[in-house]
């Protein structure tokens, strides 16, 4: 049986449902958390068929009181917590500032934010406890960096996910908790861009045109189970994830 224990968030699908798989693979118990149940569901049947431990929990993060009840669910199930894998998120419209929709606006905040900020608090006590330490790990993006245009929104949302990260560094020095920040460039995901411009397969294929290889969710995950799986005193605070074909937010090399 596994000893150690990682809670993905966004595990239904791309970059979480990946994470779980490598964790999973890495000799974690993992806890698959998201909405869709029948995803989450799917993937932990699948996990535990190739004789891993996977567990699923329908939940919204943006929900403090579900996501509550999750942690006294965890307290009294699983066990010990010792990654949180923050991934739940996404991206909204491409519109510039003078007409984005502050709707779109409030729910990216919601979700990559306070859904952060939800979980980690919640699940915080539980990582401070974890046998050799426990690992808080925040999905962001290069969006959390530098700007782009049409990018108001999300960029400002990931930028609060990323301050959230180096803020609670700070705040957990001296404790027996790391917190690791991954910031991936342009992924092709079956759903983030499709998402984002509300199921217009076209707009999604665009922003991919010409690319050659992005990242895949697995290459993302990669990262992931590689840093939380560094030694206990080795905290990676920040790793910038691109394809070679990106160089920034706004250079990227297309083939004809």
């Amino acid at each position: 049986m596994s000893t150690r224990t990682a809670v993905i968030t966004g595990a239904s699908t791309g970059i979480g449902a990946a994470s779980a798989r490598k964790l999973a693979a890495a000799g974690f118990r993992v806890v698959l958390a998201a909405r869709r149940r029948d995803r989450i569901e799917a993937l932990a049947q699948e996990l535990t068929a190739a004789g891993h431990e996977a567990l699923a929990y329908p939940l919204d993060v943006t929900d403090r009181a579900a996501v509550d009840a999750f942690a006294r669910f965890l307290e009294s199930g699983p066990g010990p917590v010792d990654v949180l894998v923050n991934n739940a998120g996404g991206a909204l419209g491409g519109d510039p500032v003078a007409t984005a929709d502050p709707a779109d606006w409030r729910t990216m905040y919601e979700v990559n934010v306070l859904g952060v900020l939800h979980v980690t608090q919640a699940l915080l006590p539980a990582l401070r406890r974890a046998p050799g330490g426990g690992t808080v790990l925040v999905l962001s993006s290069t969006a959390a960096l530098a700007p782009y245009e049409g990018g108001g929104g999300y960029v400002a949302a990931k930028h609060g996910a990323h301050v959230l990260a180096q803020t609670l560094r700070l705040e957990l020095c001296g404790e027996p908790v790391r917190v690791v920040e991954i910031a991936p460039g342009m992924v092709r995901t079956e759903e983030f861009a499709l998402n984002r411009f509300g199921g217009d397969a076209e707009r999604a294929a665009a922003v991919y045109a010409g690319v050659a290889e992005p990242l895949t969710a697995e290459d993302v995950a990669d990262t992931v189970a590689w840093a939380v799986t560094r030694p206990a005193h080795v905290n990676i605070d920040l790793l910038v994830v691109r394809p070679r074909a990106q160089a920034s937010n706004t250079k990227v090399h297309r083939e004809a």
